[in-house]
Formats: C-alpha cells, sequence, structure tokens
C-alpha cells in the first residue's frame, strides 16, 4: 500500500467512526453532521496528523514483532545455541555464541563466508559461530545441506561447508560437484551418500528447518546473538553486539 492510500484510507476511517459514535449517543443529525465537518476540515488542514499515527503505528509494529522475536528466542533457547549436534568454530566454552542460518545458494551467505569464519581469531577466541543450514531455495540447496551434514560425520563440516560457500556461480553448485568437492577434501563420498539418506541427517536438517521458521527466518543469512535476530548479513549491526557484550 502507497503512502497516499494509507493516508486516504486511514482519513476515511476516522470520518466513519465517528458519525457511528454520534449515532451510539442518539445524537440529532445535525450534531453529527458538525462533528463530521469539524474532524474533515481538522485533517484538511492538518494533513501532518495521518503521517504521525501511521509512524506510531509502524513504531509499535516493530516493537511487538521485536518482543515476538525475542520470545521465540528464549522459549528455544536451547535449540538455537546449545543443539549437541551442531557444527560451530571457535572454542565450545566461548563468551560469545553467534548462529547463523544460511543456504549455500545465498549470495550474501557465500560474501561474507570470510568475514564470518575470522571471528573467533578476529576476538581471541571469545566468540564461537554456529551453523544452521537453512537450504530456502530448495532443490540442490538442500541436498548440499545434507551433504554436508553428512561430512560433518566424517570430522570434516567445517573445511567442507567452505568449499561450497566459495563457489563463485550458483550454477556450479551439482550432484557431481559435491562429490567432486567431497573427494578433494578426503571424504569418503559413499559413505557421505549413504548418511545423506539416513534418517539421523534427515531428521537433523529438518529440526533445523522447523527451527528457523519458528524463529520467523524467512530469507539468509540470519545471525541470532542472545536475544537479538540480525536480518541480513548486516556486519556492523553484529559487531556492535558483539563489542558491546565484551565491553559490558
Amino acid at each position: 500500500m502507497t503512502f497516499k492510500l494509507a493516508t486516504m484510507t486511514a482519513a476515511m476511517a476516522v470520518l466513519a467512526l465517528t458519525p457511528a459514535c454520534a449515532e451510539s449517543k442518539a445524537a440529532p443529525a445535525a450534531d453529527r453532521e458538525a462533528v463530521e465537518k469539524v474532524v474533515r476540515d481538522y485533517i484538511l488542514e492538518n494533513p501532518e496528523i495521518i503521517e504521525e499515527a501511521l509512524i506510531k503505528l509502524a513504531d509499535r509494529q516493530r516493537a511487538e514483532a521485536a518482543k515476538a522475536s525475542q520470545d521465540a528466542i528464549m522459549q528455544n533457547y536451547d535449540a538455537l545455541y546449545n543443539h549437541a549436534d551442531d557444527h560451530f568454530i571457535g572454542p565450545a566454552d566461548a563468551e560469545i555464541t553467534l548462529v547463523e542460518f544460511f543456504d549455500y545458494r545465498c549470495g550474501y551467505c557465500k560474501r561474507s563466508v570470510d568475514w564470518v569464519q575470522n571471528l573467533p581469531e578476529e576476538y581471541d577466541g571469545k566468540v564461537r559461530v554456529v551453523f544452521k543450514e537453512l537450504p530456502i531455495f530448495g532443490g540442490i540447496s538442500e541436498t548440499a545441506a545434507l551433504a554436508a551434514l553428512a561430512a560433518g560425520k566424517q570430522g570434516k563440516y567445517n573445511e567442507y561447508h567452505v568449499a561450497l560457500m566459495k563457489l563463485k556461480n550458483n550454477d556450479d553448485l551439482t550432484e557431481s560437484k559435491l562429490d567432486e568437492i567431497a573427494k578433494d577434501h578426503g571424504i569418503d563420498v559413499k559413505k557421505m551418500r549413504a548418511d545423506m539418506r539416513s534418517m539421523e541427517i534427515q531428521k537433523q536438517l529438518s529440526d533445523m528447518k522447523q527451527l528457523g521458521r519458528t524463529l520467523g527466518v524467512d530469507g539468509t543469512p540470519g545471525f541470532f546473538m542472545g536475544d537479538n535476530y540480525i536480518e541480513g548479513a548486516n556486519t556492523p549491526r553484529i559487531i556492535e553486539l558483539i563489542e558491546g557484550e565484551l565491553d559490558s
């Protein structure tokens, strides 16, 4: 809805409510008309009040969304930050845990991979990064997610993860490329493929996807730190949160 249309709608709503209120008090028709005219004239003379009302409504909706997000995080805290099967980089007992939801065909995820990988070293081991597969593009993205989790069964998750992220063109992400990269990193491809079909790996990915939906992650990358949800590759905001926590 455009701002102009929203403004017209809000104004019409005000005018529509006025006679209804007047009728509820059994006011004479002349009084209703007088009230309508006062309201209409005031809005026409001060149209900025509609903008102010819309801004206030937007602020309220953002606050409600933030509160709902924080509640969802706290209700799913262990699944988000402390799941035993999650793969991560950095010390297990780091002061700060940052969680990333990603897709292997997400351009912003690819562009931020080096920055994410450097976080534990950048902050002297005080940051741990947990990886959550969220193949929102489906198809080969989902297959790649299963392959990465299966590679993790052989202790090769992160190097395989980075190699997939480093593919410059999404068209390069194919079934044969998944096997080729696995071989290049000393991964038993036959075992990887078998693990990809296993109930364990299938459930692990399913649980990650469900968690993403529960937390309202509808795009990638999506980052979580404490009770904060950071949409997109908003690295300045993540740095602000990390350094604020370390300085506290």
